[in-house]
């Protein structure tokens, strides 16, 4: 069955912050000029918002950029940050708050808003909409076009294949959606990202990318312990303990509501450690305790993040497109934020699209983007930050922040530190390192993987081809399991990867493909690189109502 194409100026694949602020941008600029330019976003969750999942706190910069009367727009920036604490977790009862003058400034949150990072996306759509770009939730981009070595556009995926690759009934080829340029915005570790750094030698010179996996849920709580506007950060324990790093978040949102998540570096060394476990434990602290206490969860979810800063950050433009954001790497995570910055970089990617399109140009490397990146603030903000995550990785979580406060507070060091080991390659033997016993989830504080996975609202059609791709099936238990005892049950936070025993007493390698989130983190984390993370049918995984 052929394909169908259609033609546009530009494509844009992922509907989050960075590519619907590229968009928004592109329409604007175009209006300005009296230039008609079409614009189509596809985005593979059910709908814009459906797979965005952050904390959030978010400045209104690049915001404030692109609708400098947003608040008029109802932008939904409706809970100012009031107040900001930071913890250092000593053990599991006990926790030093920080004064605040010891905060790198850079983790200060005056001025700033707590947010649902998806409503914000949907109203970004909404937007991007009004202003003419077509948007199309639920389709995949499945594979990108080269021709000549430069990317015309994308393909989406087939509707209706069968797990053998057999079209069913209801089998529908997806489209060819080609375009004078394409731009990336899959966020943190994109499935076509991941192949055009490859492909195109994007990262050649850079520190190899790091990563964390985010476990975040919402909760109702009572609203006597509620303080909206109230921003909680701290670090140590439970992590400490394995000689892992991360940082837990509380925030109070609107509505009686907080949102609460743990980040673990994925640079951790023990393969008995489980990011979904330490989540769990990590509420049971006295800090987190008393205001989940009586509430109960609403929704759960995880996303890798991107973290690696400056230092690991690709070159971003290719002939015939842009990776932008989070598929990038644009996060600042001295600050723990990369919304802004991933719009900035919607923003500048606009503007060059524009530029070049006005001189009749199509499909070439757009190389201005560069040079006009590192002129912005977001390169700015970056730059003064390329130190801070190597230096938790290098010196640890007392000495590394010993080390940040210095270079963030009071005197910007005139050198740059390099964390040059993958994440993947930072496991030990499982054999060298101590089991972690973690306890059993009571059912109020602490919750099963499994249980958790249900309220994500995590669904993906039946009888399709896994989308966890394995280069070798014989490698999780030839090799993974004696070594490192299959680190992918345990890192995985959907339960998706186990070792099962069969009938006649035989261990078995399970993917259940149908409990992923879509966080990324086997395609980061696998010890052998064995699995790869490729885009199931289009609106599969979770459907977040305001994470």
């Amino acid at each position: 069955m052929q394909r169908d194409v259609m033609e546009y100026d530009v494509v844009i694949v992922g509907g989050g912050p960075a590519g619907l602020s590229a968009a928004c941008r592109i329409k604007q600029l175009a209006e300005a000029a009296e230039q008609e330019v079409s614009v189509c976003l596809v985005e593979k969750g059910s709908e814009v918002g459906a797979h965005i999942l952050s904390g959030a706190v978010i400045e209104d910069r690049a915001l404030a950029e692109l609708f400098p009367n947003w608040k008029e727009l109802g932008a939904p920036l409706n809970v100012p940050v009031t107040g900001d604490e930071v913890y250092f977790m000593t053990s599991g009862e006990k926790a030093i708050k920080t004064p605040n003058w010891m905060i790198p400034k850079p983790m200060h949150n005056d001025g700033n808003y707590i947010v649902s990072l998806g409503n914000v996306s949907r109203w970004l759509a909404e937007q991007a909409e009004n202003l003419g770009v077509e948007i199309y939730p639920g389709f995949t981009a499945a594979e990108y076009i080269v021709e000549d070595g430069a990317i015309k556009g994308v393909v989406t995926g087939d509707m209706g294949v069968d797990a053998n690759g057999e079209p069913k009934d209801e089998y529908t080829p997806g489209m060819e959606l080609r375009a004078k340029y394409t731009v990336f915005a899959e966020g943190c570790r994109g499935h076509l990202g991941k192949q055009l750094i490859a492909e195109y030698k994007l990262d050649e010179g850079k520190d190899p990318q790091h990563y964390g996996i985010g476990i975040k849920e919402l909760w109702d709580i009572d609203p006597a312990k509620h303080q909206e506007g109230l921003v909680l950060h701290g670090t140590g324990w439970p992590l400490s303990e394995s000689g892992s790093s991360g940082g837990f978040f509380l925030y109070h949102a609107e509505n009686n509501q907080v949102v609460v998540g743990l980040i673990t570096d994925l640079s951790y060394s023990n393969p008995h450690l489980s990011p979904f476990d330490e989540f769990q434990r990590m509420k049971h602290h006295p800090v987190i305790k008393k205001y989940l206490e009586g509430g109960s969860r609403v929704s759960y979810g995880a996303r890798a993040i991107t973290k690696g800063g400056l230092n690991c950050l690709p070159k971003m433009t290719f002939p015939g497109g842009l990776v932008i954001g989070c598929d990038a790497g644009t996060l600042n995570f001295s600050k723990i934020k990369g919304t802004h910055t991933a719009m900035k970089s919607g923003l500048i990617a606009a503007e060059q699209i524009v530029a070049a399109l006005s001189a009749g140009r199509a499909n070439d490397e757009i190389v201005e983007y560069s040079t006009a990146f590192e002129a912005s603030w977001a390169h700015e903000e970056l730059h003064r930050s390329r130190n801070f995550g190597p230096a938790m990785h290098k010196f640890g979580t007392v000495l590394g922040g010993a080390f940040n406060f210095i270079d963030q507070n009071i005197l910007p060091m005139p050198f740059t530190l390099h964390d040059t080991t993958p994440d993947y390659a930072t496991l030990k033997p499982a054999s060298e390192c101590a089991k972690i016993n973690y306890p059993k989830p009571d059912g109020k504080i602490s919750f099963a993987k499994l249980d958790s996975v249900f309220i994500g609202n995590v669904n993906h059609a039946e009888n399709q081809p896994c989308h966890l791709k394995l280069k070798d099936a014989s490698i999780p238990l030839s090799v993974n399991l004696p070594k490192w005892d299959e680190p992918a049950q345990r890192y995985c936070p959907a339960g998706v990867y186990e070792i099962v025993e069969t009938a006649e007493g035989e261990q078995r390698f399970q993917i259940n493909s149908q409990n992923c989130v879509h966080c990324k983190t086997c395609d980061i984390k696998d010890p052998s690189q064995n699995i790869t993370w490729v885009t199931p049918e289009g609106a599969g995984g979770p459907n977040y109502p305001n994470m």
